[in-house]
């Protein structure tokens, strides 16, 4: 444990790269293979299911660190961050075990269904032997709050260079369906022969935001150039029978999508699709609001089926009859795609439409459109490239429309997480409803460092209220909050909720008085939403 809480701390305590990439690839050398696995788990978000409420873990700490209940709150709202809490807070022990980091992680899944006693007992045993950072990381795995600014694409990075793989290997491996309970790390990482997994996906080939004009591309005619669809980005695999479909963020969503399912076991054996899941009918896409009715239930009705239909949009083909066509030019690729969604003929399976208008002009015009029909912009590829793996430049690119803006009013805050712990980073924003201020959105990102300082002062001057960890503040600050997407919400006092806010710049220029109105966003949501 205490080689993952060092890892931990410098993880979160740098910001470049190079640091975070050596501090991995040097932990992923030192530890054994089982706490390899379960950090390799824990960072690709297969993390253990909690086991004990927050409420229990506040009220054994006060009682362990003898301090009053409202003693604890003000620390914790100091902090900001409840596992740092109560490492913090919990009596200083002067040796630890040295238990591994599976050994820990295996402790607390033996609290499963156990008495609220003896999870206690347990607890404070645990407490009892773990040093400070040792006990935070403990504290962080219970809570499930690892928040340390490291992607999997730079942990997948990090395995290839301690163990001299190929990068593309190794994340082929990490995605599916596997666990540390049932595979060793020689199987998951080192073996070179590994036992094949039906229900593994490719890695996603991601493209990166078109950074130039149109004419420093060349020739446009070397470019498929497609609308860049609003929805879930996905796989469909059919092998040996078995249908599996995932998404981007590597969950497996087969059982969300019954259509789909049974959309790809028409298609042939041994073949992958990527594409988009999108909420569509009528041979049109619906607003993404609707796919997401169905991502968050656990039972899909009839009637949701009907309100919400989902469809695959193909855009690419990466398996077909058992061979890998990633290195194959994206035109054959195309070619094999269109052939085999003219004999599939299922309502559910999109091919993905091309433009072929190749006027610069024109198509910037038929961009300004694409919130109009329900997209976010063009995807440019270039025809003769392969299916990568990750980000790259050069052969992919989207080319997004402008976000929609609106000015909004600072009327809450809290604190952030790890190093920005001590600072109100986390805002609430509002819009005026007649001479009243009506919040509509949250926002944690866009401000930079010495901002950020700038606005935490401001937040501890001027503080009306305090309800736990949040604060009411003097109104007294806008900013331009910018947004992908717009739509109806019954949980929102506005009536309204935004995809994706985040502040794009402080408006020092503007009184509060000038911020945007209700009607101002309701104006929005009829055009776009």
């Amino acid at each position: 444990m205490n080689h993952f809480a060092a890892l931990f701390l410098k993880l979160d305590q740098s910001n470049k790269t190079s640091d975070k990439l050596a501090a991995l690839q040097e932990y992923f050398l030192l530890v054994d293979d089982k706490d390899k696995l379960w950090t390799l788990a824990i960072f690709t978000h297969k993390r253990p299911k909690r086991q004990v409420n927050t409420k229990l873990l506040r009220a054994w700490c006060i009682e362990q660190s003898g301090i009053p209940e409202w003693l604890f709150e003000e620390s914790y709202q100091t902090v900001g961050d409840l596992a740092e809490t109560l490492s913090l807070l919990l009596p200083v022990n002067k040796d630890s075990q040295d238990k591994t980091l599976a050994f820990w992680i295996e402790y607390l899944r033996q609290m499963e269904g156990i008495e609220e006693h003896e999870k206690k007992e347990k607890i404070l045993w645990a407490w009892s032997v773990l040093n400070r950072d040792e006990k935070f990381i403990f504290n962080k795995i219970i809570t499930g709050g690892f928040r340390v600014g490291v992607s999997q694409n730079l942990v997948t990075q990090a395995v290839a260079n301690a163990f001299d793989m190929e990068k593309t290997e190794v994340a082929h491996r990490l995605m599916g369906d596997w666990h540390p309970d049932h595979v060793t790390f020689e199987d998951l990482i080192l073996s070179k022969n590994p036992s094949d997994d039906l229900s593994r996906p490719y890695p996603f080939y991601l493209a990166h935001p078109l950074e130039k004009d149109l004419s420093d591309l060349g020739e446009l005619e070397d470019w498929q150039i497609e609308w860049k669809w609003d929805g879930i980005r996905g796989q469909v695999i059919h092998r040996n029978k078995e249908v599996f479909i995932w998404s981007r963020g590597e969950e497996l969503v087969t059982e969300k999508f019954p259509e789909l399912e049974e959309m790809s076991r028409q298609l042939p054996e041994n073949c992958v699709l990527d594409g988009e899941i999108i909420a569509y009918e009528n041979g049109a896409p619906l607003p993404f609001s609707l796919l997401q009715t169905r991502v968050g239930r656990k039972n899909l009705s009839k009637k949701i089926l009907a309100e919400a239909p989902v469809s695959f949009i193909a855009y690419d083909v990466l398996e077909y009859d058992g061979k890998d066509l990633r290195e194959r030019p994206l035109r054959e690729r195309r070619k094999i795609l269109e052939k085999l969604s003219l004999e599939v003929k299922h309502s559910s399976l999109v091919l993905s439409p091309t433009l072929q208008e190749y006027s610069i002009e024109k198509l910037k015009k038929l961009h300004l459109e694409s919130r109009l029909r329900m997209a976010e912009g063009f995807m440019l590829k270039r025809k003769s490239s392969p299916y990568e793996v990750g980000r790259k430049r050069g052969n992919w690119w989207k080319w997004k429309v402008d976000p929609l803006t609106i000015d909004g009013v600072m009327i809450y805050a809290q604190k952030g997480h790890g190093r920005r712990a001590d600072l109100y980073t986390d805002y609430t924003l509002a819009v005026w409803e007649g001479e009243n201020l009506v919040p509509f959105a949250k926002a944690y990102s866009g401000l930079t460092d010495a901002e950020i300082k700038e606005v935490d002062k401001y937040v501890k001057q001027n503080t009306m209220e305090k309800f736990g960890p949040v604060r009411t503040v003097k109104a007294g600050l806008i900013f331009e909050l910018a947004f992908e997407g717009i739509q109806e919400s019954k949980r929102h006092k506005s009536g309204i909720a935004l995809r994706f806010p985040r502040i794009q710049r402080w408006r020092k220029d503007k009184p509060i008085e000038e911020a945007n109105t209700l009607e101002d966003l309701k104006a929005l949501l009829e055009k776009y939403g």
